[in-house]
């Protein structure tokens, strides 16, 4: 302990004296800027300015010496350095930063070369920011960053420049001086007195640095001419920029000029973006146009087409090259390049093709069904052997409440693929299917395609819901789209009728379900290998409560096996005398409702757990709401037990039959009920 104690002594001690020598530091810097302020200052190249300086970086522009200009500043730190200078000396250094989108600059993000500005005014302004009116007084180059925060303090050296007079630098003086009137003249928008201004020049370093500001040029640039300090050099640079800036204005008004002739003045937005490309592909820069063209190009280089739809995509991004943006074909064309590139062309999910595990997981989710999962596992044994196999098209035909659906996302997980789902219930267009036609407003292409972009690879387990509830009327019939889709000797050329190019729908396993077969035409029947779902029987349903059921409502109504529990003969009185159907789906209702009923007692602070018996569901679903058994548990004269069977299920019936005399029934008989043409056309008379 007492160690720990010298140790903690020691390190506050330490902490101390860097605090101590930190502010000695900055009353020294402090000290030498109030110095520095004291110095005369009568000329802007004889003025002796101080070393030390708050710096405030420039985000796009270059300022020079020999300048008054006004500076909006926005950023803390630079808020802060002007508040600094005005405290002080009243000078800031201006140094530009090399990227436009750094936010907060870093030293190395700054060039080493700025100016000296004298603040001649400051206006702050409602919304935090503050607009500095400045006077660039020269250049000096930023030796040393002395701090960062709470603003930039940097150590300065002045710079010499080489400003030695002959007859080369007069010769220069003229040059610089004509293009630059010569430029004033052709229609560059520089202020008269800049000129008259320029005219009244014969210093060669002040000269350069006063055009230069005038000129369109990037930050590189004029950050390039600032740090030249031999005046013949600068002046040389200058002469090739307006040599290069002359042209462009000449060519400018040449394009101006003949754009203006063929062209009426209802098209003036078109000609003022030819304007602007022209002095782009002049200067080697590209618009946002151009930007957006070659992001196309390369995500069409990157989707790995085939050659049918890279060559359409191609020719429709030279279209789009082409076409005005204000046009609104060139929406519909960008629209289209969106869904090309979108698709998934060559990405595919890797299957897993273990047997032991693919067999796991179809038991792990699904109890029963042996024919329905020895049909998977023949595939999978199949496309392990073979290396390929086109794609099965399934139809899973039962009842509502089978798992039919269930079953398509099992398979899924065991195949290691993407699952999808499209509901056809009510589809009765076949642009539904196949995609609208690209002439139409607002087309895009059918739900198949719709649906395997989403899932963002080309070989997913796509399961086509209901249909055999697919209607058609007067646009089109959708089950005659389905047969190329779902044809594996014709859905390797899939065409959708707004993509117009093939897509390979081979690698795609379809699964479709349906409760009856008879509505589902027989061409498109023939495509698909059915395998029926018969309903479960009760030890079936059991089984699947007790494995599945249960356990999934408890988990969905927050609760835990600790609070609730069902007796396997209360599940079996719920089967026979609250549910009568073929799946499990009621019976997977009515468990969730005993759920809720249970959730609301433990909400209320009820913590004892919960166990249903036979005895209790008539508390918790009321009485019961069907007979199990036979039709009649007596035998009784006039009366016989028939059997009904439908898709969704069957039932024992009592059939009651009434004599009456013939006398007055005139021998006929005479049966009652809803009766079926088969039924009336089996009656016999005796």
């Amino acid at each position: 302990m007492p160690r720990a104690s010298a140790k903690n002594k020691k390190a506050a001690e330490t902490e101390a004296a860097a605090a101590a020598a930190t502010a000695v530091l900055q009353g020294d810097l402090l000290e030498e800027l109030e110095d520095a302020a004291d110095s005369p200052n009568d000329d802007n190249e004889s003025r002796v300015l101080p070393d030390l300086l708050p710096l405030v970086p420039i985000r796009d522009n270059v300022y020079f010496p020999h300048m008054i200009f006004p500076l909006m500043v926005g950023r803390d730190k630079s808020v802060k350095a002007v508040d600094a200078a005005m405290e002080g000396s009243r000078f800031l250094l201006l140094a530009a930063q090399r990227q436009l989108v750094t936010e907060d600059p870093e030293p190395d993000d700054i060039y080493r070369m700025g100016i000296v500005a004298e603040v001649l005014q400051v206006l702050k302004i409602p919304d935090g920011t503050v607009r500095v009116m400045l006077e660039g007084i020269r250049r000096v180059r930023l030796m040393q960053f002395l701090q960062t925060e709470p603003h930039f303090l940097v150590r300065t050296e002045p710079v010499e420049v080489n400003d030695e007079r002959g007859v080369e630098i007069e010769a220069l003086i003229r040059s610089v001086t004509k293009q630059f009137e010569e430029i004033v003249n052709v229609g560059k928008n520089i202020p008269p007195e800049a000129l008259i201004n320029v005219l009244n020049l014969d210093d060669p370093g002040r000269l350069a640095d006063t055009i230069t500001p005038y000129l369109s040029l990037r930050v590189e640039q004029k950050q390039q001419i600032l740090e030249t300090l031999d005046v013949r050099e600068r002046l040389d640079q200058l002469g090739g920029v307006l040599v290069k800036e002359f042209e462009i204005l000449e060519i400018q008004k040449n394009i101006r000029a003949r754009v203006e002739k063929e062209m009426g003045s209802t098209q003036r937005e078109f000609i003022l973006r030819e304007q602007l490309k022209a002095i782009q592909q002049e200067l080697g820069e590209r618009d946002e146009r151009g930007g957006e063209i070659d992001e196309y190009r390369e995500k069409i280089e990157a989707a790995n087409m085939p050659e049918i739809p890279r060559e359409r995509a191609l020719k429709e991004l030279d279209r789009f090259e082409k076409t005005p943006p204000a046009s609104p074909e060139s929406g519909i064309i960008r629209t289209y390049l969106d869904w090309l590139v979108g698709l998934p062309w060559s990405q595919q999910t890797d299957e897993r093709l273990d047997m032991d595990e693919a067999e796991a997981i179809l038991n792990e989710d699904h109890y029963g069904l042996p024919k329905v999962k020895e049909r998977i596992l023949e595939f999978l044994a199949v496309r392990k052997l073979a290396g390929t196999l086109k794609g099965p098209i399934l139809c899973f035909a039962g009842p509502p409440g089978v798992g039919k659906t269930s079953l398509g996302r099992s398979i899924a997980r065991a195949l290691g693929r993407k699952f999808i789902r499209v509901s056809l219930g009510g589809v009765r267009d076949e642009a539904e299917i196949r995609g609208h036609r690209r002439t139409y407003i607002g087309a895009m292409p059918g739900r198949i395609l719709q649906a395997i972009k989403q899932a963002g690879h080309r070989n997913p387990v796509f399961m086509l819901d209901e249909i055999d509830k697919i209607g058609n009327d007067f646009r089109g019939d959708p089950s005659a789209a389905l047969l190329e889709a779902l044809d594996p000797e014709q859905n390797g050329e899939f065409s959708d009728h707004y993509l117009e190019v093939p897509f390979d729908l081979r690698d795609v396993m379809f699964i479709t379900t349906a409760n009856l077969l008879d509505p589902i035409p027989p061409a498109l029947r023939d495509r698909m290998e059915v395998i029926n779902f018969t309903g479960y029987i009760e030890d079936e349903k059991l089984k699947i409560a007790e494995g599945f059921l249960v356990p999934k409502q408890i988990k969905d109504h927050g609760l835990t096996d600790e609070l609730l529990a069902f007796e396997q003969t209360a599940l079996i009185r719920l089967i026979r005398d609250y549910t009568r159907e073929a799946g499990v789906r009621n019976l997977e209702r009515e468990i969730g409702s005993i759920c809720r009923k249970v959730a609301r007692k433990v909400a209320g602070g009820e913590t004892q757990k919960t166990t249903v018996r036979i005895e209790d569901l008539k508390g918790y679903l009321g009485g019961r709401r069907f007979h199990y058994g036979v039709a009649e548990e007596n035998d009784e004269i006039g009366a016989a037990t028939g059997l009904v069977y439908t898709e969704a299920g069957g039932d024992t019936v009592s059939i009651e039959v009434a004599l009456t005399r013939a006398a007055t029934n005139e021998g006929r008989l005479t049966l009652t009920g809803q009766l079926g043409d088969v039924m009336k056309e089996s009656r016999r008379r005796r």
